[in-house]
């Protein structure tokens, strides 16, 4: 055994001690999983379709990766937070968030950093070409998700550049026939207020769906500073959401849908650890993702889509209502896919063309304050599935108009050896683009100096399945390797136009390994849910954790309907972790405890009742901010008889 495997099963008994209570609790109930319930398959969830893992309809059965599928009744159990409060209960995720649900966030799918999480909305890309980029997690509506799916691990074979830890695409809510008419809102702690409106039906040949949704909240005080000298302030919250959904059923193999879904949101934060008073720090993210799309069917073994996709994301921040920073991306994508069933399988053949634009200050004065590139793909994926075995192989080549060629390519195979039990394996490669700012800021490389390179990951995963009656259990063993990691350091400082002390390089390397078990069960009438997550997120040269992210986490839902009532408890438990990548401030562990409690009072009538942070428990995702305190929310869902 090598030293590092010693290390790495050292840290995993250590990591072990962290909230012992609540992931025992777990460990007994999925490990107990087979043995509760009769081994068969018929599950319902058998029957779920995925788009997500192959960007083609693909039955739960045959997709050869660890996937998550996040329903509406999911969300809409979810009473404080956002997007990053309800994905934070799943596995392999965490998350770091400067104070309340509006400030900044990122997530951390396997450990790896947030901007190698490629986040889709209906289809559409959403990504920052600001900073590091990646997606705005906190700036997505929750309430106008109809359903969530999250596919782990290397996907830039599929999807290009972004995709190296996963993928998370959400779906606005669409028409499920007939005529429908949703509101609902809310009030709770924090002078929190919520309300949501959805309209959808179907005109003949024409389908549509509206809605509306917007949330404000007095919030806390995100900054934790021990000074009696200090005046706490209330960092508050509001957001506006749209989405809008039209299609039109030309014929029985022809459909053309145009959708858009915007936001606004305006948060304050604390721009400095001890901020004076009278000094209003505000952040204001909008945006829109829109797709226009014609999807086809030529004969029972050829169908097509043609989509154009445009996603525009703008931060500023105000202190006192005066801008002090702006930026703004654009991100517009072009998308033909083929699939044809030959060889007794499917082909998927894919061309794509990706535009991105930058406006921000920062960027050399010769581009007078604007950058742009482009990216042109060719994908071919090909699915097979006979009898017990599933396979596939996908192959892309992106050519940027920066740094040149890419080749990914993933291969993946399942083997179901019994009714009950299937083994699955991949291994793939990945890459993510340097954003436009890393590559065209002060802070990037001056005229004369190499171009960056994109980050590069290498993917290898094992899976191991097993489903009864109302039961599932599934392991899965992760190692991910990343390198050409561009971070700032002060070695690259004269490569830069910059004099601050740094600039962006291809530097770090880090390893990202894991094993992650979760299932579900029916005990004595209870539903039980839960995960854990063994993991090690590591910067190969330096040999230290990654900041702010644990070993080990782990949650547990327990459930129980009764009548009219459905009551449920959630535990959320995260290990110690470290601030910084130096590992030198640290973060406490920390275990929440979740109560959601509903009546349906009729068949339009829908009561809840959240407590969120049950014990009030105080902890930090960053250093110096806090987050929310014990909240209590009662919402009311009403969807009258049309």
């Amino acid at each position: 055994m090598s030293a590092s495997s010693r290390r790495f099963a050292r840290q995993s008994l250590a990591a072990s001690r962290v909230a012992r209570p609540c992931l025992s609790a777990l460990a007994l109930a999925l490990l107990a999983t087979p043995v509760m319930a009769q081994s068969q398959t018929d599950t319902n969830k058998l029957g779920q379709v995925l788009v997500t893992a192959t960007r083609s309809k693909l039955d739960l059965a045959h997709v050869l990766a660890d996937v998550t599928v996040l329903t509406r009744a999911d969300i809409e159990r979810q009473g404080f937070g956002n997007l990053a409060d309800l994905l934070r209960s799943q596995s392999c995720f965490e998350f770091g968030r400067n104070g309340g649900p509006g400030t900044s966030t990122s997530m951390f799918l396997r450990g790896a950093n947030t901007q190698h999480t490629l986040v889709l909305v209906d289809g559409v890309r959403m990504d920052t070409q600001s900073g590091s980029g990646g997606a705005t997690w906190q700036a997505i509506p929750l309430a106008r998700i109809e359903r969530v799916e999250v596919v782990r691990g290397a996907a830039s074979a599929v999807y290009g550049s972004d995709a190296v830890a996963g993928v998370v695409q959400i779906f606005t809510r669409k028409s499920g026939g007939a005529p429908v008419l949703e509101i609902g809102g809310g009030i709770g702690s924090l002078g929190t207020v919520k309300g949501d409106f959805n309209a959808s039906g179907v005109l003949g040949a024409f389908d549509y769906s509206l809605g509306l949704a917007t949330e404000v909240s007095d919030g806390f005080n995100s900054r934790k500073v021990n000074d009696p000298t200090y005046t706490p302030d209330l960092d508050g919250w509001r957001s506006h959401a749209v989405n809008g959904r039209l299609g039109w059923q030309l014929n029985k193999e022809h459909r053309f849908e145009l959708v858009n879904t915007s936001s606004h949101v305006d948060s304050a934060y604390d721009a400095t650890a001890k901020p004076a008073p009278g000094v209003d720090d505000r952040n204001l993210h909008d945006l829109r993702a829109s797709r226009a799309l014609w999807s086809a069917q030529w004969s029972k073994d050829w169908s097509s889509e043609l989509s154009l996709e445009d996603a525009a994301d703008r931060y500023e921040t105000q202190t006192n209502q005066a801008s002090t920073y702006l930026t703004e991306t654009r991100v517009r994508n072009y998308l033909l896919h083929n699939s044809l069933k030959v060889f007794g399988g499917q082909l998927n053949l894919v061309l794509e063309r990706r535009e991105d634009r930058l406006a921000n200050s920062s960027l050399l004065p010769a581009l007078g304050g604007n950058a742009k590139r482009h990216q042109n793909a060719v994908a071919a994926g090909y699915l097979y599935s006979a009898g017990s075995l599933d396979a596939q192989i996908h192959l892309r080549h992106d050519r940027d108009s920066e740094f040149g060629g890419v080749n990914t390519g993933t291969v993946a195979a399942g083997w179901r050896f019994d009714p009950a039990w299937r083994v699955w394996a991949s291994g793939g490669n990945a890459f993510r683009a340097p954003t436009l700012y890393q590559s065209f800021s002060e802070y990037g490389p001056k005229p004369g100096v190499a171009k960056l390179n994109p980050e590069r990951g290498q993917n290898a995963e094992l899976g191991l399945s097993w489903t009864g009656a109302d039961s599932e259990l599934s392991l899965t063993v992760y190692n991910n390797r990343v390198r050409n990691m561009i971070s700032w350091d002060p070695s690259f400082a004269g490569n830069c136009v910059s004099t601050w002390g740094g600039c962006y390089g291809n530097l770090a390397k880090v390893r990202l390994r894991g094993i992650s078990l979760k299932g579900e069960t029916q005990i004595a009438g209870f539903k039980l849910q839960g995960s854990i997550d063994r993991q090690d997120p590591r910067d190969v040269l330096t040999d230290k954790m990654l900041g702010r992210r644990s070993r080990l986490k782990g949650s547990l839902r327990v459930e129980k309907s009764v009548d009219d009532w459905t009551g449920g408890v959630q535990l959320i438990a995260a290990g110690k972790r470290f601030d910084d990548n130096a590992n030198k401030n640290r973060l406490g562990g920390y275990t929440l405890v979740n109560l959601d409690l509903g009546y349906r009072v009729n068949k339009q009538l829908r009561l809840q009742l959240n407590l969120d942070n049950l014990l009030d428990k105080d902890y930090e995702t960053a250093k110096g901010y806090a987050q929310a305190p014990r909240t209590v929310f009662f919402g009311v869902r009403f969807t009258p008889s049309l």
